[in-house]
């Protein structure tokens, strides 16, 4: 590891406020060294996973990393802080920090360095050392693994005057007699709790774990460390799957059989979870791996003595292995439902274009054939203008059971599909409206199946018979004849509102919208505006074609006016955001919103703001002008299907120039708020942080 940290890497007196000013100041030092080409960059990287889950641990440690394509190969910074920095650790602030920067295609080697020394920062010798050494050198050739802390901490002790060694400075404390440290070590090891009740086994108590953590560069590797030293303590086995980014080795088969008990410590969902089903389990985040973990292994050697046990019908599911246990039932519902729209959008992308590619080749009559034989009749241009105008249909019409299909997925995993698919089947003419209820009872049945205790026996054939057999019952039955009708009659009152939108409120719906499409650039507000213009889409009038233009002239101008203001101002940007704005122009011309992101990441209260202004605009401006859109995407390369195109293009240029010149403005305001009047000669010198 020694080539990925060298003195120069080192700062242990680093003067930083905040954890962004640690991570830029260590990100500093490897631009010096060559090590990162693109200093904000890569810090918009290293925030992107802060904001994933906070890295400070217990113990005064701060471990920010990423990986980014901004780095040119794996790099280790080091800082050590007098203050302390708040990295969110429960304990208070870090003063030991590692900035851990990896290529976004790090080999395995690489990567397996990287987590030998988040393995490290569990032994406190390790973490006693670096806090003492006086030298940069030492502390870089202690985290490269050069010298041992023994060592470290011997060229930290400072020499000894003759006849000193007798003196003893007021308040030292005694001298430990020799063994007294083991003995003191000893009784710690005996000291740790087991619950007394777990009775007593003919050989020891053997735990299989799975850690993993988003990045798969750090606390993975921590927590397994971790779990592995608290077994120790407590006289238990415990082998762990450690599912990072050098790839994982699976357990093997035997020793999942032969564990009395199971631990996950995750924040990324387990990769073949049915392995461990019919153990007593422990499934907590990865953070609590590293910071409880005696207190996991006593909490399943608990649920063992009970007979507790875990099957396929208490494993969370796909969304929930995402979330954390805090979360509340609106968080959860949010992330369902953003699981059906994740993957309902393809076939909207896909049905959708082919449509408007049909329509653009052979105009709006090619709607009316009704089969592939009636296509190639008409015998000219026209006969594959409505082949795709057909393929796109057909995929258009599974928008509303997939969305509910995998509503139900999030929710209870694969036996939720096949009553989410006949829910959304049934509910087609309900629209969207009734492809989110139909998700939702199709999870909610399910669920409510799987909390039902049976045999042994007849476990094996429930996720594949008796659950989609009972649940596509009973979720057809609702659907046909009680909720059906009352959803499809809510969504034609719904269609009749949006067909006699007018005037004011018209531009409201277009603000509104628009304020949605920008707020989160791509995140959960974005895309419900975005399902909801589609799913009028399924049941085309002129008012659900008018929320669709809007929504998707909203959704084009983030990327457009940043692209503008890099190119108008571009002294107020970085360089790396100078190249993020040549790009910004194409992304936004296509409709990719997300194309904003990573100037919003770098400064989300001027440009958040701006970008919200102007898509109110263009919103407005889109609704008021009566602009209509038959295509769900495709940004101005479908112009020719939208109506009124001129002053379409002119409500997009408007809610452009509103967001750069806003941009520009307050990015201007920055720079003169910042700046930094010069010091006289004999002036006392500014704090380090003031320049920051």
């Amino acid at each position: 590891m020694s080539d990925m940290i060298t003195a120069d890497l080192v700062d242990l007196d680093l003067a930083a406020a905040t954890k962004e000013e640690a991570a830029r100041s260590l990100a500093e030092r490897m631009v010096a060294r060559g090590r990162v080409t693109d200093l904000d960059g890569f810090l918009a990287d290293v925030a992107a996973r802060e904001a994933q889950m906070p890295t400070g641990l217990d113990g005064g440690i701060g471990i920010p990393h990423c990986r980014s394509a901004q780095v040119r190969e794996p790099t280790l910074a080091f800082g050590r802080s007098a203050s302390g920095i708040d990295f969110g650790a429960p304990d208070g602030p870090a003063d030991l920090i590692f900035l851990i920067a990896a290529p976004a295609g790090a080999d395995d080697a690489h990567l397996t360095i990287l987590s030998a020394l988040a393995r490290r920062l569990m032994d406190p010798d390790f973490t006693a050392a670096l806090r003492a050494t006086p030298s940069a050198t030492t502390a870089a050739a202690l985290v490269g693994g050069d010298i041992e802390p023994s060592e470290a901490a011997a060229e930290a002790e400072p020499e000894v005057p003759a006849g000193a060694e007798t003196e003893s400075p007021a308040g030292a404390e005694p001298e430990v007699p020799a063994g007294a440290e083991a003995e003191v070590l000893s009784e710690a090891a005996v000291s740790v709790p087991v619950p007394a009740e777990v009775p007593a086994a003919p050989g020891p108590f053997r735990i299989v774990a799975v850690t993993s953590c988003p990045t798969g560069i750090a606390h993975t590797y921590m927590a397994a460390e971790s779990l592995e030293k608290a077994s120790r303590a407590t006289g238990v086995e415990v082998v762990v799957e450690t599912q990072g980014s050098a790839g994982f080795t699976r357990l093997d088969p035997a020793v999942v059989e032969a564990a009395d008990g199971v631990v996950f410590a995750h924040d990324v969902p387990v990769r073949d979870k049915e392995r461990f089903a019919g153990k007593p389990t422990v499934d907590v985040g990865v953070k609590a791996g590293i910071n409880r973990a005696a207190e996991l292994i006593a909490e399943v050697r608990e649920k063992a003595a009970r007979g507790e046990v875990t099957d396929a019908a208490d494993r969370p599911t796909p969304v929930e292995r995402g979330g954390r246990p805090e979360e509340g039932y609106g968080t959860k519902l949010r992330k369902w439902l953003m699981s059906g729209v994740s993957y309902m959008i393809p076939f909207v992308a896909a049905g959708g274009l082919l449509i408007a590619l049909g329509f653009a080749i052979g105009g709006y009559e090619i709607a009316g054939a009704k089969s592939v034989a009636e296509v190639f009749a008409w015998g000219d241009h026209t006969s594959w203008a409505a082949l795709l105008f057909q393929i796109g249909g057909l995929a258009f019409s599974f928008l509303i059971p997939v969305l509910a299909g995998y509503i139900a997925y999030g929710m209870a995993d694969r036996p939720g599909l096949v009553p989410g698919f006949v829910g959304g089947a049934i509910a087609i003419k309900a629209g969207f409206l009734g492809g989110l209820v139909a998700g939702l009872l199709a999870g909610a049945v399910v669920l409510a199946i799987q909390r039902v205790r049976v045999p042994a026996v007849l476990r094996g054939i429930m996720p594949v018979v008796v659950i989609p057999l009972v649940s596509s019952v009973i979720v057809g039955f609702l659907m046909f004849l009680v909720i059906g009708e009352p959803l499809a009659r809510l969504q034609q009152a719904l269609t009749d509102w949006l067909n006699g939108l007018s005037g004011a409120n018209a531009v409201i719906l277009g603000i509104v919208l628009g304020l949605m499409m920008c707020f989160d650039l791509g995140g959960p507000l974005n895309k419900v505006a975005y399902t909801f213009a589609v799913g009028g889409l399924a049941n085309p009038n002129d008012g659900s074609l008018k929320v669709m233009a809007a929504v998707m002239a909203a959704g084009m101008v983030p990327p457009l006016a940043l692209a503008l203001a890099t190119t108008v101002r571009g002294k107020l940007f970085t360089k790396a955001e100078r190249e993020n704005g040549k790009a910004a122009w194409v992304l936004g011309a296509s409709f990719i919103t997300e194309g904003a992101i990573p100037f919003a990441a770098a400064d989300p209260l001027r440009v958040i703001p701006s970008v919200m202004a102007g898509g109110a605009v263009t919103g407005a401006l889109s609704m008021a002008f009566g602009c209509t859109l038959r295509a769900p995407h495709g940004g101005i390369f479908v112009v020719p299907l939208i109506g009124n195109p001129v002053l379409y293009l002119v409500a997009i240029l408007a809610g452009t120039a509103v967001s750069a010149g806003l941009v520009i403005l307050l990015k201007g305001m920055r720079k003169t708020s910042t700046a930094i009047p010069a010091v006289p000669a004999a002036a006392e010198k500014p704090p380090v942080v003031a320049a920051v």
